[in-house]
């Protein structure tokens, strides 16, 4: 494979992950550079961090009714159907992240932590290959996710419900519904021979402390 290297980024500056949708920002929240390797690119993120959201999103996590929650999710998924979302706000909260992402993969792998630095679970997102911009790595969140226990030793797939409806709606079409299926046979198939994918050394890993939190940059295209 051929790296496009065009944009490489120092251990510690900014990059900003942005989910396009349609031509259209849907999401972007920055990070912080780990390590880039050209072909993987490692990035965290911590409680405090403020990036970009629908506002059907934003909305949900305040509400406490189930039926609630799952009406603002139905909008925002026909929001995206018909490319009429508005983006707000929002502060990344409860959890730290470590987060690797593969070059030609349509999934990324993260470690989410939580009170103390404990390792909760690996998560497996389903998504675009990302794409080098100036500002960091494009992609598209593509409804599907797997989580897995710290120590590899079980495995639950996650918003099967949610991939289904864009299935529905066309978000996900047969084309790409397809490479979701072939995306899903290879982490499993990583996940059974415990590939470097699922590195031990992440589980002792922490922040630095005098880290500043990462800043979103003002950008075209929201």
């Amino acid at each position: 494979m051929t790296i496009n290297s065009a944009h490489r980024f120092e251990p510690g500056a900014t990059v900003v992950r942005r989910d396009i949708f349609g031509d259209r920002v849907w999401t972007a929240a920055p990070r912080r550079v780990i390590e880039d390797r050209g072909d993987t690119l490692t990035l965290a993120h911590w409680p405090g961090v403020e990036g970009l959201a629908p506002t059907t999103y934003i909305d949900s996590l305040g509400m406490d009714s189930p039926a609630a929650r799952d009406a603002a999710r139905d909008q925002g998924f026909a929001d995206l159907a018909s490319g009429a979302w508005e983006l707000g706000s929002w502060r990344w909260r409860d959890t730290t992240v470590l987060s690797r992402f593969q070059a030609g993969e349509h999934f990324s792998v993260h470690l989410f932590f939580g009170a103390g630095h404990r390792p909760l679970h690996w998560y497996i997102n389903f998504e675009l290959p990302f794409r080098r911009t100036a500002l960091g790595i494009d992609t598209r969140d593509l409804l599907l996710d797997l989580l897995v226990e710290p120590d590899l030793s079980a495995h639950t797939w996650k918003d099967e419900d949610e991939y289904a409806q864009g299935r529905r709606l066309g978000i996900i079409d047969d084309a790409l519904h397809a490479q979701v299926e072939l995306a899903r046979e290879r982490a499993l198939e990583l996940l059974a021979e415990r590939q470097e994918t699922f590195p031990t050394s992440w589980l002792n890993w922490q922040p630095a402390t005098d880290w500043p939190l990462p800043e979103l940059p003002s950008f075209n295209g929201v």
